[in-house]
């Protein structure tokens, strides 16, 4: 099954959200949830079960079960106001995934310079994973054995028991994208929005292209 993150996530009755990230147990080399985005803003984030995933028609991705039981699941999203001193998010029952800082904005005072407010706070969006999982997005970093950013994921192809055996690449940009698929053997670290390779940007760039829009 290929998850393709950004693709559409659909219940028994009807259209829940979109595969907006994946979460990974990084030892057992596993997706263990999909992190779905509501159909309205309203709705809260879904932190699914990957057990629960199926392939569908097209890129979709079905799940085995309603839109009442998937809105059931644990809400992955949270917000919080802290000061600009405080120590890092912990939370002893979960991980922090992808974290989004919302810092108030800068106004220019009377002869154009910029000041700040005087609000000493900060707001910080950020995602509850398992713990021990990471959280991988559409915008994560691929990053070469040279140290070098390549690319950044567009998707996961995994086996029966949901085990990752490829991660697919997006390289480019405009209309000189390509779609690349590296193999999990060849992955070397897996951290909240970033996989490392084991590959040189040389090596990667002599890889072909694959195309799934047959899939």
């Amino acid at each position: 099954m290929r998850l393709e993150l950004g693709t559409s996530v659909r219940c028994t009755d009807g259209h829940l959200g979109k595969l907006a990230d994946v979460v990974i147990d990084p030892a057992g080399k596993r997706v263990t949830h999909l992190v779905v985005e509501p159909r309205h803003e309203s709705g809260a984030t879904r932190l699914v079960p990957v057990g629960l995933a199926e392939p569908a028609e097209g890129r979709a991705i079905s799940l085995r079960c309603t839109l009442e039981e998937a809105r059931a699941c644990e809400s992955a999203r949270e917000f919080r106001l802290l000061r600009l001193d405080a120590p890092p998010i912990e939370d002893r029952d979960w991980d922090v995934g992808v974290q989004e800082v919302l810092a108030m904005p800068y106004y220019p005072n009377e002869v154009g310079e910029y000041v700040g407010t005087y609000d000493e706070n900060v707001g910080i969006s950020f995602d509850r994973v398992p713990k021990g999982g990471v959280e991988i997005r559409r915008s994560s970093s691929v990053i070469s054995a040279d140290g070098d950013p390549v690319g950044h994921v567009d998707g996961l192809l995994v086996d029966s028991e949901d085990r990752i055996s490829d991660i697919v690449l997006r390289r480019g940009h405009l209309w000189r994208k390509r779609d690349i698929t590296i193999p999990m053997s060849s992955v070397t670290k897996v951290e909240t929005d970033t996989v490392t390779v084991g590959l040189t940007t040389e090596e990667i760039g002599k890889l072909p292209s694959v195309s799934f829009r047959t899939r």
